[in-house]
């Protein structure tokens, strides 16, 4: 008679700590990593087997395992323990991290996809590569198995030819290539790229793919029918047991951290999973986030800089107007420029007119989308706010009221409802705005607007870049979606309407996003060897150090003055970071835990020799206090090291009942982006 072996399965539920199951059933293939369904409570649950042990002892009755699910791949060890260190270091249950491993449907469907994924494109023949090129690829290859690199090349310098030359490599050594890019990059330009040189080879992960298109294409790269598999974020989880190199473009970019559910960071887990595979990293940049320059700056990563475009254009010609004495001048009894909106300055109309008298390309960015974001009476200052969420309505197309965070929606009425005074008026600016005034202004310009109301799928998307290298589209305006990632040989002049939009986030980073996203978007300009182009940069606070520096190209200058303040701070990357954040329907419930948080992080801290140097910051409202009629607060947790902030995290977690009780929700985002 066999004898019973339990075994312990990670389940794709809410629970910490994996659940020991007996099995009762000689005929199952129950191996480390196998996929498993198991009695929970009164149902069912998917699972993992993660380990297995030979003695159990306890008061309760097992349950046996009930079935094998033979549709999902035996998971490797590598892989596993990667998870584990996911679920560990992000305070998430391994279940849950490990079903994110498997596609969403079954492989055996016979539904046919309705769109092509990846496009069909002509084999194209590797270019020459210019001498910084060659001297990175050749400084990337003499560094053997695991290393993490971090490529620093200014926009237009031919990253993307670099990443092609390492994965040509790898797939010469027969190994996968896993290629991670923010969501709005990826693009049929970018994709374009990789077909062409890789043709057949390439799979792709995102989020605007069906689930049976991303099943088939999970299938494509987990198989090695597709050796190179790129994707957003998820595409981590796809489990390619013989990776060779890991590349993450635009490493910088916030996108790359998760902010529901598992709230991991793509590009340090990534970095993490190569250690597993022992294949080299290699981090992208125009404008590297500050901790991975420091983190090359202390010699823990390898750096690499670029600082010519591929060509040796120039880069483009940037000025820097003030809005301040731009609508000063409009007062004046010889301006001529009343008749332009208040968000234009003469400059930035000029440019565009000369432009479409040369039938060449504008952008024009602002990261904000609508009409305005404010529609008040200012007869008895009532404001048309979310009934939902302490915050004012967002104005589009004219009459439509929107909520961003719960897509609550109201109609402007034509009197105010406060006091019936017909002089209620929208204030601020949006993407929606500037479209409607450019069309005013020339009226026979073509103009598309780029942003999350007006493109809400791939094949959108896909269209207005066709339309622009088709050069059918003349004015581009949109928010971050056009930052990145595009190359338009004739668009020439870049106008950013609001630089200093960011500036005053309740965020520590609000600066350093401000230059990328000033310098990223600057860098969509002059893409054509003949033109360098032009960059117009309207703002209020133009001695900003995100705008002078991004005008000079500066990026060491930024730097060295952005984290002179964060080590003064000991802000991020001098120091590890979470955020506490808790909430409920019920405030009262709130206000009574904020006391008790309090408490307990200056007991713990001061009674702990784990915590010396641990600093608790709060608690305190945040700063979106009221959303979806849930109130929240946070808490800022930083500490020296991240052993200590775990240990700080592990120690409220275990006592979560006593300060929380039951009805207050409470998350643990490490290293966090998103402060609101």
């Amino acid at each position: 008679m066999q004898e019973k072996k339990y075994l312990q399965v990670g389940v794709s539920a809410p629970i910490d700590e994996s659940l020991t199951y007996i099995n009762n059933d000689p005929s199952l293939d129950l191996q480390i990593g196998a996929s498993v369904e198991v009695p929970l409570g009164r149902r069912k649950v998917k699972g993992v087997i993660v380990d297995s042990l030979e003695k159990y002892e306890s008061n309760f009755k097992l349950k046996s395992i009930s079935s094998v699910n033979t549709e999902r791949p035996l998971l490797s060890k590598k892989f596993m323990s990667w998870c584990q260190w996911v679920s560990n270091y992000y305070f998430y249950p391994l279940g849950m991290v490990l079903d994110l491993a498997f596609p969403p449907l079954k492989k055996n469907s016979q539904r046919k996809t309705k769109h092509q994924v990846i496009p069909d494109i002509e084999t194209s023949y590797q270019p020459d590569l210019t001498d910084e090129q060659q001297n990175v690829i050749k400084n990337i290859k003499d560094q053997k198995g695991f290393a993490t690199h971090l490529l620093h090349g200014v926009t237009g310098s031919g990253k993307t030819e670099v990443y092609l030359s390492l994965i040509s490599d790898c797939l010469d050594r027969g190994q996968s290539a896993l290629i991670l890019v923010p969501e709005i990059s990826l693009t049929p330009q970018l994709l374009k790229r990789f077909a062409a040189r890789f043709p057949d080879q390439v799979a792709i992960i995102h989020s605007q793919l069906t689930a049976r298109e991303k099943t088939n294409q999970w299938w494509s790269a987990f198989s090695k029918e597709k050796k190179i598999l790129i994707g957003a974020r998820s595409a981590l989880f796809c489990p390619i047991d013989d990776v060779g190199i890991i590349i993450i473009d635009e490493e910088h970019e916030p996108s790359f951290k998760q902010e529901e559910k598992l709230k991991y960071h793509a590009r340090d887990s990534a970095i993490v999973l190569g250690k597993y595979h022992n294949c080299p990293i290699i981090l992208g940049s125009a404008t590297p986030s500050l901790e991975s320059f420091q983190q090359a700056q202390a010699g823990k990563y390898f750096y690499h800089q670029m600082t010519q475009r591929v060509h040796k254009q120039a880069m483009p010609e940037a000025q820097v107007i003030d809005l301040k004495q731009e609508r000063s001048g409009r007062t004046s009894e010889t301006s001529n420029d009343s008749e332009l909106p208040f968000w234009l300055s003469r400059t930035l109309y000029d440019h565009i007119d000369d432009c479409l008298s040369k039938k060449k390309q504008t952008a024009l960015f602002l990261n904000r989308r609508g009409i305005a974001q404010l529609v008040i009476c200012p007869d008895c200052s009532f404001v048309y706010e979310c009934p939902n969420c302490e915050i004012s309505l967002t104005l589009h197309k004219q009459k439509d009221l929107t909520c961003h965070y719960c897509d609550y929606s109201a109609v402007l009425a034509d009197h105010c409802p406060g006091c019936n005074s017909i002089e209620i008026k929208p204030m601020g600016l949006g993407t929606e705005k500037v479209e409607n005034d450019i069309k005013k202004l020339f009226p026979e310009a073509r103009v598309a607007r780029v942003d999350r109301d007006e493109v809400s799928n791939r094949h959108q998307l896909e269209d207005i870049i066709e339309r622009m290298e088709n050069l059918t589209i003349d004015i581009m305006v949109g928010t971050q979606m056009i930052a990145k990632g595009l190359d338009f040989p004739n668009l020439h002049c870049v106008g950013l309407i609001l630089a200093d939009i960011g500036f005053n986030l309740p965020n520590f980073r609000s600066h350093e996003r401000s230059f990328q996203l000033i310098t990223q978007v600057s860098g969509r300009a002059g893409r054509n060897p003949n033109d360098p182009g032009h960059v117009i940069i309207q703002a209020y606070n133009t001695e900003h150090p995100s705008i002078t520096y991004a005008i000079q190209n500066d990026f060491n200058g930024f730097a060295k003055e952005e984290l002179a303040m964060r080590n003064s701070l000991s802000f991020p990357p001098y120091s590890r970071l979470a955020l506490i954040k808790f909430s409920s329907s019920k405030l009262d419930l709130l206000e009574q835990c904020v006391g008790n948080l309090k408490n307990f992080s200056q007991k713990v801290i001061g009674e702990s020799v784990n915590l010396d140097g641990v600093r608790a910051l709060g608690p305190s409202q945040a700063p979106l206090f009221k959303l979806k009629n849930i109130y929240r607060y946070h808490m800022l947790v930083l500490a020296p090291t991240h052993q200590k902030l775990h240990h700080f995290c592990k120690c409220m977690l275990q006592n979560k009942k006593a300060i929380f009780g039951n009805q207050v929700k409470v998350l643990v985002d490490i290293d966090p982006v998103n402060m609101l």
